[in-house]
């Protein structure tokens, strides 16, 4: 079986950080080759909360789109999204990109509409796979945020994952919390 590249959105609003790092531990066993970009805080977009931490992951699979789904809504349930008592969003990973596919995939759509709406979905992919197309679009994701006109706010932060920081340091100094 071939290895199909994914870009995957990944968010928290509750216990960030410890949600965000559990979710990109579960995703290293899950993707190969995975790389992450910057992470930003923003505001919440659609619902009342506190702010969200965003970061865009990309990496390599060999399953199916529907099974990959379905293992995103496992490690999802596992840091608490469907818990009945939960109040906010512990992890949210939603399929991006996978491969060049483009449709509605037994309620899957890709591309994923955010990615053209939203800041904290299109400036990460600019910043980490900033010469790949969008499928739909047929534009690199860094034209994209550069002719984007998103009224957002949002900034990059100081974030690591094993010891290793995912936001540069002249990133956040570029771009300082309001």
């Amino acid at each position: 079986m071939s290895l199909t590249r994914i870009l995957l959105g990944v968010g928290s609003n509750i216990d960030r950080e410890a949600h965000l790092c559990a979710g990109l531990d579960a995703l290293a066993g899950l993707l190969s080759n995975m790389r992450c970009s910057p992470v930003f805080e923003s505001q919440a977009i659609g619902i009342k909360s506190g702010t969200f931490f965003n970061l865009v992951v990309v990496g390599f699979t060999e399953l199916p789109l529907a099974e990959l789904n379905r293992r995103l809504k496992f490690i999802e349930a596992d840091n608490g999204r469907y818990a009945p008592e939960r109040k906010g969003l512990p992890l949210d990973i939603d399929v991006l990109l996978y491969g060049d596919l483009v449709g509605d995939f037994n309620g899957l759509i890709v591309p994923r509409a955010e990615i053209l709406k939203n800041a904290f979905v299109l400036w990460p992919l600019a910043l980490l796979v900033p010469d790949v197309l969008h499928p739909a679009q047929q534009r690199r994701f860094a034209d994209l945020w550069q002719t984007a006109q998103i009224e957002q706010q949002l900034w990059p932060i100081a974030f690591s994952w094993h010891d290793q920081p995912l936001t540069p340091a002249t990133l956040i100094q570029a771009y300082p919390a309001p």
